[in-house]
């Protein structure tokens, strides 16, 4: 049974899905600082906003033991400390693009209250004036001017598509897109300062990071033309609130439009009540449809999580973006079975892994594949506290050193995973597996040895040499200690040479059977393992 914690509003709908689930129960809980500490004790997952501040000490072990999955309500993951998420293998997964058209359409609504002075005509109607002021409430059209994005990602798009029909030029500045991936050649891509210096509104469109902390200080302010307006829907941390105050009290802007702030609720913020300022009380996706959608995304993504079927939107998991899951996910398990039977096989510990790919399909599958790799190792020492999340942080620390390499000497598959390893003293290994029709795992080299068994279940993993008789010891051994063999595998290097046997057993083979097999004559090593 998993507890999820909803420590943030969400549709109707969408908790009556979570409260269906058999295997789930809904905490909704008020979240506030003790709270947390409380109910983070037995969750294994919660959901919010980036609001809620998830810090390193709320998710060290200690307090959050259960915790494998962070849901966080729209694309902003601010609230999480993601160094301690992704350390302990919490997987951090955002929404992003469910609330773009909302936060698109805001931006736009900003843009023509600002130009039209919508706030204060409204007000002095209200106040009983007509025409008193109509010079002042004078205002200024979209057509013709210049919109300037910072960051055309998905709400991003979503403005530069509105603004063009409203006949804007729009620039972007955006250092992660390439011309080819605007799709409509009327935005034109230029750098932050011609931006800045041919823009008539400014709309800031990009999450919260290091780099864009305060980014819009006194340097970025008066880059912009004079008379210019700024509008930001994305994150109040990305403005200097003190630096756009003053140029906006001189008159250097225009005006601006917020809708999130530094502090929230914005109580200390010198932008309320400036006149030439409007301020919402952060509503970017606050409409009907966009909570609808967001909240049954977010629920369904953590679900999924939970119980393993799919890995959606999680921003610290180490694969490539829009990965095909239900392609990958064979792979992933064959790969991890194959970490789990090397580490098996090592005598001391795995220091170098070397992996090479064959066949198209796996061409994009590169860096899942080697992450679950690194878990099947590393699951015989850490366990079920290795995931896809930690497993390369962990590889780190333990020295491994992973690459990606060619010339792996393996069996002539058209698309196989070949592996070679070398352990602290030097020894190597070398593996090779395939999918039969792409969901079966095969083994089919381990070394010099050819053969071909799925990886699945108990396997009995057997170093002999090659002798008559083995296999009526092995069988007879066995059956006297009522352990029956579902089936049996082996390889030889050589005619009277060395083999390696691979035995599917339906029994664990006890300590004691194990030291007896180890004590036959013809055995060279015996290794229990269950994939």
């Amino acid at each position: 049974m998993h507890e999820v914690l909803i420590a943030t509003h969400l549709t109707d709908d969408s908790l009556t899905l979570l409260n269906e689930e058999g295997d789930v129960t809904a905490v909704p809980i008020t979240p506030v600082a003790h709270t947390l500490r409380e109910k983070l004790a037995t969750a294994a997952a919660i959901i919010a906003r980036d609001d809620v501040v998830l810090d390193k000490a709320l998710l060290a072990h200690d307090s959050s033991p259960n915790l494998k999955v962070i849901g966080c309500v729209g694309a902003s993951v601010s609230g999480v400390d993601m160094a301690a998420a992704t350390a302990r293998g919490i997987i951090v997964m955002n929404t992003p693009g469910a609330n773009a058209i909302a936060a698109g359409e805001l931006t736009l609504t900003l843009m023509l209250a600002l130009s039209r002075k919508l706030v204060t005509a409204h007000t002095s109607l209200r106040e009983g004036y007509w025409l008193l002021d109509r010079k002042r409430q004078a205002g200024t059209q979209l057509y013709g001017k210049t919109l300037g994005l910072i960051g055309l990602g998905r709400v991003g798009a979503v403005v530069a598509q509105r603004a063009l029909a409203f006949h804007m030029t729009v620039l972007a500045f955006d250092p992660y897109i390439s011309d080819e991936q605007i799709g409509d050649e009327r935005v034109q891509l230029v750098g932050l300062k011609e931006l800045l210096g041919r823009s008539d509104y400014v709309s800031l469109h990009v999450p919260l990071t290091d780099e864009t902390r305060d980014m819009v200080n006194e340097e970025f302010l008066h880059t912009m033309r004079r008379g210019a307006r700024l509008i930001n829907t994305a994150h109040g941390a990305l403005v200097n609130e003190d630096a756009l105050a003053g140029t906006l009290r001189a008159g250097y802007l225009a005006g601006a439009a917020v809708d999130v702030f530094r502090e929230e609720p914005p109580y200390s913020s010198p932008l309320i009540g400036l006149e030439n300022v409007i301020h919402t009380p952060r509503i970017g996706d606050n409409t009907a449809e966009a909570s609808s959608d967001v909240s049954l995304q977010i629920v369904t993504q953590v679900l999924d999580a939970l119980r393993g079927d799919d890995y959606r939107n999680v921003v610290n998991l180490p694969f490539v973006h829009g990965l095909d899951f239900e392609t990958a996910h064979p792979y992933m398990i064959l790969a991890e079975r194959m970490g789990k039977l090397l580490l098996a096989l090592a005598r001391s510990p795995i220091r170098r892994i070397a992996v090479e790919y064959k066949g198209d399909e796996l061409a994009s599958l590169v860096r899942p594949v080697t992450v679950a790799l690194q878990r099947g190792i590393l699951a015989g020492v850490h366990g079920e506290a290795v995931n896809y999340i930690n497993a390369p942080v962990l590889a780190a620390e333990r020295g491994m050193q992973v690459t990606q390499v060619k010339g792996i000497r393996s069996a002539g598959y058209a698309s196989a995973v070949s592996v070679h390893v070398t352990l602290e003293d030097g020894e190597p290994i070398t593996m090779t597996g395939t999918l039969l029709d792409r969901r079966e795992p095969h083994i089919v080299q381990i070394n010099d040895y050819r053969m071909n068994f799925i990886a699945e279940g108990r396997l009995l993993v057997m170093g002999s040499y090659d002798q008559p008789g083995v296999i009526g010891r092995v069988g007879t051994l066995l059956a006297d200690n009522g352990i029956n063999i579902a089936s049996w595998h082996t390889g030889r290097s050589t005619p009277g040479g060395h083999t390696l046997t691979v035995l599917t057993l339906d029994e664990p083979a006890p300590d004691a059977v194990l030291a007896a097999l180890r004590a036959q004559d013809f055995v060279r090593h015996a290794h229990q393992v269950m994939l």
